[in-house]
């Protein structure tokens, strides 16, 4: 009896897949162009230290707590679609900021940014598992790592050069109109070329799982982008305790609302998948990374006294790294296979713990030697982007394609609160550790410490991706021999 013939895949994926990258490509950049701009925004709207905070963390919040939603919602309605309305209110939210007149109009934008980027960003990564043959997947991957890396990455140069040319007298106005002519270019070129590329969904909405879900993060998010820079007050601790709560009465309803047949923002039957638990807890551990950027800020500006702009510039190895880790991921697939995801993790370990000894080795108020710095940061980019397209192909790939945008929403979701976790626990401890103390030597021993944490949270991650390596080829040899 022959097989049933598959579909044959879109003849326009790639380029189709090249216009739902800008969907990955603008969120990060937003988030890091900001950086560089604050001290402009400040003394131009006269804006308060807590209100800068707020142009910072309103994004980063809102962005975390709708990823889900908005994946679910390109399953639902079609992934072109759902990206070019995203993209839609992302440019208006751009203008609105790039135009505002106080603060809390710029805040409002930022806001409008975050939600909007929430419900472009997914499409990209959604689309790999449902447009792509399985043999082109790892690439597509590959491209998505890369560009999330290089969009990381120049966000900050781009906008130190934005606001050096002052264009038209735009002044830091510019870091939010620059997105303007390309999501123009993306409209113009992209809706002739997309098709709408649904899910197998019924197209109905979930109302209570989507408040449900966006409460539950929200309470979780917030206190930890919010918590240390407050003082962690009490209603901080308190939506902490309550988090699992909620997240206990979303998982019921959501299990209720599938059993009476209707359509779950997360379907409890594909969160059951094997091995997908133990992958999102990878993706964890993996964006433990998340504080070494602001506390590696830390050390070499108040303990080096090393210029903004000199402190960004150290970062480029790392950069490098990160963009040709992905670029590097499909030739260690075909010779490693599962194993990429640990090794490259182990990478990055072993980085860390060598930036930790090399700053313990070097004298007090004192820069490490560049080459070693640079092969260190090189190392643990290079591991960081080696590691990403694997884990969300762990991660996407344990899911039916009808699902695939709500599993793209939960990993970037994970990574996400990954972040905010890190940020503040290890900040926590390098914080602790520091005891407001500012003495060069000080600050270079509280970043060594959480260095190591860094290093330890990515080793617990190596373990876990071997054992899921280790179940992927012993279930490939179980295939093998039943052949």
């Amino acid at each position: 009896m022959s097989k049933p013939h598959s579909a044959p895949p879109e003849p326009r994926r790639w380029a189709m897949f090249a216009v739902l990258l800008v969907g990955s490509f603008l969120p990060p950049l937003d988030f890091f162009i900001v950086n560089v701009a604050l001290p402009s925004i400040q003394s131009d709207l006269g804006s308060s230290s807590s209100a800068e905070q707020m142009v910072i963390s309103a994004y980063a919040a809102l962005y975390a707590v709708t990823l889900i939603t908005g994946g679910r919602l390109g399953d639902l309605f079609g992934r072109s679609r759902i990206f070019f309305l995203g993209l839609l209110g992302f440019t208006a939210a751009s203008l609105l900021c790039g135009f505002a007149w106080s603060p809390w109009a710029l805040i409002a934008g930022r806001a409008l940014q975050g939600i909007t980027a929430a419900v472009m960003a997914p499409q990209a990564l959604a689309s790999v598992q449902a447009i792509f043959p399985e043999a082109e997947k790892p690439l597509a991957l590959s491209l998505y790592g890369a560009v999330f890396g290089l969009a990381s990455v120049a966000g900050q140069a781009l906008g130190g050069v934005l606001i050096a040319l002052d264009l038209f007298g735009m002044g830091w106005r510019a870091v939010f109109l620059v997105n303007l002519p390309l999501a123009l270019l993306v409209i113009l070129f992209g809706i002739p070329l997309l098709r709408r590329t649904d899910g197998q969904g019924s197209g109905k909405l979930d109302p209570g799982g989507m408040v449900l879900s966006m409460l539950t993060l929200a309470l979780l998010i917030v206190p930890l982008i919010e918590g240390r820079e407050a003082g962690w007050p009490w209603w901080s601790w308190l939506s902490l305790a309550a988090a699992p709560l909620l997240a206990r009465l979303f998982w019921r309803y959501e299990s209720r609302l599938a059993r009476a047949g209707g359509a779950p923002l997360l379907h409890p039957a594909a969160l059951r998948a094997p091995g997908l638990g133990r992958a999102l807890l990878i993706a964890v551990c993996f964006y433990s990374i998340g504080s070494f950027f602001l506390l590696f800020s830390v050390y070499l500006q108040n303990a080096l006294h090393v210029s903004a702009l000199d402190a960004g510039l150290v970062f480029l190895p790392f950069g490098a790294g990160f963009l040709l880790g992905p670029l590097s991921t499909p030739y260690f697939r075909r010779h490693l296979g599962e194993w990429v995801n640990p090794i490259g993790m182990g990478l990055e370990t072993a980085g860390f713990l060598g930036l930790a000894w090399l700053i313990c080795a070097t004298p007090d108020r004192v820069a490490p030697a560049a080459t070693p710095l640079a092969v260190l940061l090189f190392l643990i980019g290079f591991g960081q982007g080696l590691a990403l397209p694997t884990l969300m192909k762990m991660i996407t790939g344990r899911v039916a394609p009808a699902y695939s945008g709500m599993i793209a929403g939960i990993a970037s979701s994970t990574l996400q609160v990954s972040t905010a976790l890190s940020v503040a626990l290890i900040g926590g401890i390098f914080y602790t550790v520091l005891d407001g103390r500012d003495e060069p030597a000080a600050i270079a021993h509280a970043f060594i410490v959480a260095a190591l944490c860094i290093a330890c949270c990515l080793g617990a991650g190596v373990v876990l991706g071997m054992t899921l390596a280790r179940r992927a080829a012993t279930s490939t040899q179980g295939r093998a021999s039943g052949a």
